[in-house]
């Protein structure tokens, strides 16, 4: 943390950094709201587990920036802001999924900020709403409009608005999307994800259509056991846990103890490197899985995940990381993204929960 709000913190706007190097000198003039979103996230976080830093001063800094620099006119979030006010005025729908997040953390330690709370309903009453495909789920910008992935990210979102504002439509949003995965994005006869589909949510076609990424198996079978965990019966378990089955039977390469990037649609490996945002995903996964049925086996998928994700944090200086994994089991000199912030604080988050720290699942209403 003082690495992220120090070098990688601007204190003169409340700005993050995209990326350091690894003599922690910031990479990049662009801003992606998708990282001020996510550094957002994890400053409340580190508040949660107890980082004796500004955290909440912080927060709050950047929620002003964030709110003055990317919001647009009409409520939603641009994909990212440069020098001169330069940079994507574009709506993507992944980076409204992550304003929502954000803001839902926010309002989750400082319910006083009835600012966040309308911008997140403006956007998702508006914005949003104009997104909302007649058969069901919402429409991502570019060119490839229909995703798994944003959805994942706005599965989150609710949730986490669910906890800090429990009498709103969150609930609802989020078994629309859970909903949505089940009878759309998972493949109902062999039980893995996809990530691109037809306007009618059928696979797209061509390779886009057989891509399945085993880092998202985890991360979805963690989201959907945390949504099942606030709903009777456990709905959608078997799901989750056969996502995970997926992830660690076929997208983990015994060898180098890693998640790799991508399979596909016979889950044979089709991008054999191993970037580190999966790493943090399988042992999220794994200790969701540790809830229900063999947690001893679950347990030992988890800390082979840690023991995967420690060579990424092996650098020179302490508090950065490598991102991408070759074939050979090298890791790709290069900088620090900002963005697997959000992906290490996550596990940590979890890890922590699991040795005691948290009485609740993740998404707290407050500090504990």
């Amino acid at each position: 943390m003082p690495v992220w709000t120090g070098a990688g913190y601007d204190a003169r706007t409340g700005a993050f950094a995209e990326a350091l190097d690894q003599e922690r000198r910031p990479t990049s003039t662009v801003l992606r709201a998708r990282v001020q979103a996510r550094q957002i996230y994890v400053l409340c976080a580190a508040g949660r587990l107890g980082w004796q830093g500004p955290w909440a001063e912080m927060a709050a800094r950047a929620m002003d920036f964030f709110l003055a620099r990317f919001q647009r006119s009409d409520g939603a979030f641009r994909f990212s802001i440069g020098p001169d006010d330069g940079g994507n005025p574009e709506a993507m729908f992944y980076e409204q999924a992550f304003s929502l997040l954000a803001m839902a953390h926010v309002a989750a330690v400082q319910p006083g900020r009835q600012d966040v709370r309308l911008a997140a309903h403006r956007l998702l009453d508006g914005h949003m709403a104009e997104r909302r495909l007649s058969q069901g789920g919402f429409r991502e910008g570019g060119d490839r409009p229909y995703q798994s992935n944003p959805h994942m990210h706005l599965l989150e979102a609710a949730l986490a608005w669910e906890a800090a504002e429990p009498d709103g439509p969150w609930a609802a949003l989020a078994d629309e999307v859970a909903t949505l995965a089940a009878e759309r994005f998972i493949d109902p006869d062999r039980g893995f994800l996809r990530e691109f589909f037809n306007a009618d949510w059928t696979p797209a076609g061509g390779e886009a259509g057989r891509v399945v990424e085993p880092g998202h198996q985890f991360e979805w079978c963690w989201l959907l056991r945390r949504w099942g965990q606030r709903r009777p019966g456990a709905p959608l378990e078997a799901q989750a846990r056969r996502l995970f089955e997926i992830g660690v039977r076929h997208g983990v390469d015994p060898e180098r103890n890693v998640a790799i990037d991508e399979l596909d649609s016979n889950l044979d490996v089709l991008t054999p490197t191993a970037r580190l945002w999966p790493q943090t995903e399988r042992i999220k996964a794994a200790l969701a899985m540790a809830e229900v049925g063999d947690s001893e086996s679950a347990l030992r998928e988890a800390a082979a995940g840690v023991d995967g994700l420690r060579p990424y944090l092996d650098t020179p200086g302490p508090g950065l990381w490598r991102d991408r994994m070759v074939v050979d089991g090298s890791l790709v000199a290069g900088t620090a993204p900002a963005t697997s912030l959000y992906h290490i604080v996550g596990a940590i988050e979890e890890l922590a929960r699991w040795r005691g720290q948290f009485a609740a699942p993740p998404f707290p209403s407050e500090r504990p």
